[in-house]
């Protein structure tokens, strides 16, 4: 199984279509095993009685193969007893077929041991597939022996391979959940650090502005001069507090690469797309407003990918550069998508060149032989003509 079937197999549909989608190729697949008793029913030598009740039988069985897995791929699965009902019905079906109708429906048997891998518990599945290949040699006793025992292998292998895929299906689901709540629990440590460096920022300020607007209130009627002073106070505590505040914000907001590395794995995974991306970027002596400007052009690539490009696969890669110019981080996002409208630099891109430009760096961006290709560059050592001109 390829990296995008398991991705998309874990991953929630994104609309209706999607959803139906899915469905169908991960079960309409098996429904090739339908080939031998459809031309039976077609040229076999049957009577018109018997024509009739094949396909009924045939009907009712694809019927409620589908429900189960249909229903089981989707939100409200059929309860357990319910499910247990369904698995013997379809092997009722599949043996009564089978006895009546010759050895050209022992195939059926294939789709009973789908449905025990996928919808049973991996600890009933066991059981209930080698029961299936048991149940399948004794039709194939009464009809064509061989024709049994050349089934039993693929109706045994077919059902333990289902329980691989279900058991995958059901952790890849887990990890996705997982990596909510630790999301959701790291923008909540997030907030309570917020609250808590606002506090400690604003805290001793707002109870000193307090207490002087006190003093000055009391002092205003007899010595003016002293609430004058009390109030030239209140004004430089309360812009110093202003001060801290701004560069509070300013480090709240400079953005990490390290954290915009993970962010874009994890984006590019939920949009399906295959990615190869570096853990940990060598980012030694690289100043901040480098680092900083890298991470904003890695969201915006990676925005660009997941919303305009159509890619199925992308790559991330930072490496550091000797130019003429001295040492320089490069961060490359390359992709296999149709590389969006074609009518030039969009907003984004724009911006995103002003802002590397600030720091002394460079923005490439443009169509490659497979795809599009996004290369921002940025000093990788502190810069003194830049320190110069801010």
């Amino acid at each position: 199984m390829t990296d995008e079937q398991q991705i998309m197999l874990g991953q929630p549909a994104r609309n209706r279509r999607d959803l139906w989608r899915r469905k169908l190729l991960w079960i309409g697949v098996w429904l090739v095993f339908l080939s031998s008793p459809v031309h039976d029913l077609l040229t076999g030598d049957h009577s018109t009685g018997g024509r009739v009740a094949g396909w009924l039988g045939l009907a009712v069985f694809v019927a409620l193969y589908l429900s189960l897995l249909f229903r089981n791929m989707g939100e409200t699965p059929y309860p357990t007893k319910l499910i247990g009902a369904v698995i013997v019905s379809l092997a009722v079906l599949a043996t009564v077929l089978g006895l009546t109708l010759g050895s050209a429906w022992l195939g059926l048997y294939c789709y009973v041991s789908v449905a025990c891998g996928i919808v049973l518990p991996l600890r009933l599945a066991f059981w209930t597939i080698p029961g299936t290949g048991v149940l399948l040699v004794l039709v194939g006793l009464r009809t064509d022996e061989d024709e049994a025992l050349n089934l039993l292998l693929l109706v045994l292998l077919i059902g333990f391979a289902m329980t691989g895929v279900s058991q995958l299906v059901r952790t890849t689901v887990e990890l996705r959940k997982a990596r909510a709540t630790v999301a959701q629990l790291a923008a909540n440590e997030e907030r309570l650090r917020l609250a808590r460096d606002l506090h400690d920022l604003l805290g001793h300020s707002l109870s000193l502005i307090t207490l002087k607007s006190e003093l000055a209130g009391r002092m205003l009627p007899d010595h003016p001069d002293k609430a004058a002073q009390q109030v030239a106070d209140i004004e430089q505590v309360s812009r110093q507090a202003l001060v801290d505040v701004r560069e509070a914000v300013t480090g709240y907001r400079r953005p990490r690469l390290a954290a915009e590395l993970a962010g874009a794995q994890v984006a590019l995974t939920a949009a399906g797309i295959t990615s190869q991306i570096p853990v940990e970027p060598d980012l030694d002596g690289v100043p901040e407003d480098s680092e900083s400007a890298l991470a904003w052009a890695l969201r915006e690539a990676i925005t660009n990918v997941v919303r305009h490009s159509g890619a199925a696969r992308c790559t991330v890669d930072v490496v550091r550069r000797q130019t003429l110019d001295g040492p320089v981080l490069e961060l490359s996002v390359e992709d296999d998508g149709s590389g969006g409208s074609g009518k030039g630099p969009g907003n984004g891109l724009t911006g995103l060149t002003e802002r590397l430009e600030k720091t002394g760096g460079t923005l490439d961006a443009g169509r490659v032989k497979h795809g599009f290709r996004l290369a921002a560059r940025v000093p990788a050592a502190p810069s003194p003509h830049i320190g110069s001109r801010a």
